[in-house]
C-alpha cells in the first residue's frame, strides 16, 4: 500500500521536501512507517522521542494501523466557527484564522467588535509578540542554538499544518466552552515571517465576568502553544533555529494526551 508522509519545520528542512511517499505492506503501523522513513533518511532517527504523528489530520498513536492512501504527518515539537442562530440567549461567536497579514490594532478592534455582545461585562485580549531574546531550542537543535549564543533575534518564521491547526483551535474553543462556559472568542495566528516587535498571535475573549474571561484566554494560549501544529524558527543575522517542545495530543490529563514509549 502507498502512504504519503508530510514533513514540517525541522524534518522538512532536513530532507529538503514537504512530502515523501512510502510503499508499505498491508497492516503496517505508523511506527513501521516511521522506521521505514528513518531507515531511508537516517538524519530523522534522533527525533523519534520528540515527534508525534497525525493520520489524515488527526493525532494518532504510533501503534495505529495505516490504510492505503493515508496521509501521515510527522509533527515536530510545536512552538509552544460558526455562530449560533440570531436570537440565541447566549450566542456562540468564534473567529479562528491563520493569516499571512500583520496583526495590529485593527485586528484587535475587529475581534473585539465581532465577539463581544451586550451580555458581556469583560473582554480580555492577549497579544504575543516577537522578542529579541532567544527561546528554548527544539530537541536536536541545541548545538545549532549555541552557534548564535549572545546574538539578537531579528525575527521569527512560522509554519503550520493549516487544516489540522484550525481543527485543533476549534477543539480548544470547544474545551473552553465546556470548562469555563465561555462561548465567544477570537484567535488569529500568523504564518510566514514575523518581524521583531510584530504580533504573532491575537486572542480576544468575551464573557459576562472577568474571572471566566481571564481563565479562558490563558487556557487558549497555553493549549495553542502545547498542541496546535504550528512551528516557529528564530532568525538571526546569519542563520536560524527551530524552537519548541514535543506536542501534547489532547487536553491536559486526557488519555493519549502524550505518547508513551518504552
Amino acid at each position: 500500500m502507498r502512504v504519503t508522509v508530510r514533513l514540517f519545520a525541522l524534518q522538512r528542512q532536513q530532507l529538503g521536501t514537504r512530502e515523501v511517499r512510502l510503499e508499505l505492506p498491508e497492516g503496517a503501523t505508523i511506527q513501521a512507517a516511521w522506521e521505514t522513513l528513518a531507515a531511508a533518511h537516517p538524519v530523522l532517527e534522533p527525533a523519534r522521542d520528540s515527534v508525534r504523528f497525525a493520520r489524515n489530520g488527526e493525532y494518532a498513536s504510533s501503534d495505529e494501523t495505516l490504510a492505503d492512501g493515508d496521509e501521515l504527518a510527522v509533527i515536530p515539537p510545536v512552538a509552544g466557527g460558526a455562530d449560533d442562530l440570531p436570537g440565541a440567549v447566549d450566542p456562540r461567536v468564534r473567529r479562528i484564522a491563520l493569516s499571512v497579514e500583520p496583526i495590529g490594532d485593527a485586528t484587535l478592534a475587529e475581534l473585539r467588535a465581532a465577539v463581544a455582545t451586550d451580555a458581556d461585562g469583560a473582554v480580555v485580549a492577549f497579544l504575543g509578540r516577537t522578542r529579541e531574546t532567544p527561546g528554548t531550542p527544539a530537541p536536536g537543535q541545541e548545538a545549532q542554538a549555541q552557534r548564535f549564543a549572545g546574538q539578537r533575534v531579528v525575527g521569527l518564521e512560522y509554519e503550520a499544518y493549516e487544516a489540522m491547526a484550525l481543527r485543533t483551535l476549534e477543539a480548544i474553543a470547544d474545551e473552553i466552552e465546556a470548562r469555563f462556559g465561555v462561548r465567544r472568542l477570537g484567535i488569529v495566528h500568523r504564518v510566514g515571517p514575523v518581524g521583531l516587535g510584530e504580533a504573532s498571535v491575537a486572542i480576544v475573549v468575551a464573557a459576562a465576568h472577568r474571572g471566566e474571561a481571564f481563565a479562558a484566554c490563558r487556557y487558549a494560549i497555553e493549549e495553542l502553544k502545547a498542541r496546535a501544529p504550528i512551528w516557529k524558527s528564530e532568525r538571526f543575522a546569519d542563520g536560524s533555529v527551530w524552537l519548541g517542545a514535543p506536542a501534547r495530543t489532547g487536553p491536559p490529563g486526557s488519555p493519549g494526551s502524550a505518547e508513551e514509549r518504552e
